[in-house]
């Protein structure tokens, strides 16, 4: 067996970068791989219009839109491609345009539940009139004021609120076109 020279360390370099190497437990990327599973199952049970506002590759909404066609075992085996397809992909340009599709969402619930409310304050008080005017200054009146009194004369007789729900088809185009 060959000596080695006692300089032997002298030849490597002192200052060699050493990698920081980032374990990561198997439980921790199932996780994960479960986390982007559950993504592609959202993004599955998205319509088309709303599909074609995420940022997908060609791959990954070719896979999602065949699942959407699949039933049963087959689906399920498919969700585990299209998270696995997401695994290759950075999911976070994907999940900051799937939030705003279910922001979006949710402000519309929002403001329709602000339009019942306004309705329901109409037939209340005749104060309510006004601040519908005031909100929406394109109102037409004496429409507004007819469905109102219509609503009202439905209500008082027992019949279907036809007229209760056009104010709130009248507001929501009033909203809509403001």
């Amino acid at each position: 067996m060959a000596k080695q020279p006692e300089d032997w360390l002298d030849n490597y370099p002192a200052e060699e970068e050493e990698e920081e190497i980032i374990w990561v437990s198997k439980s921790e990327i199932k996780r994960d791989a479960e986390i982007l599973k559950k993504l592609g199952a959202e993004l599955v049970e998205l319509s088309k219009n709303q599909l074609e506002r995420i940022p997908l590759d060609e791959d990954l909404l070719a896979a999602i839109t065949l699942a959407q066609k699949i039933k049963r075992e087959g689906r399920r085996r498919q969700l585990q491609l299209i998270g696995k397809l997401l695994r290759a992909r950075d999911p976070e340009p994907i999940t900051t345009a799937l939030d705003k599709l279910k922001n979006r969402h949710n402000q519309q619930v929002v403001i329709l539940h602000k339009l019942e409310e306004l309705r329901d304050k109409l037939l209340d008080s005749d104060a309510a009139f006004e601040e519908v005017i005031a909100l929406y200054p394109h109102t037409d009146r004496q429409q507004l004021r007819a469905l109102v009194r219509n609503a009202k004369k439905e209500k008082a007789a027992n019949k279907p609120p036809k007229s209760y729900r056009q104010i709130f088809q009248y507001l929501k185009e009033l909203s809509e076109s403001a």
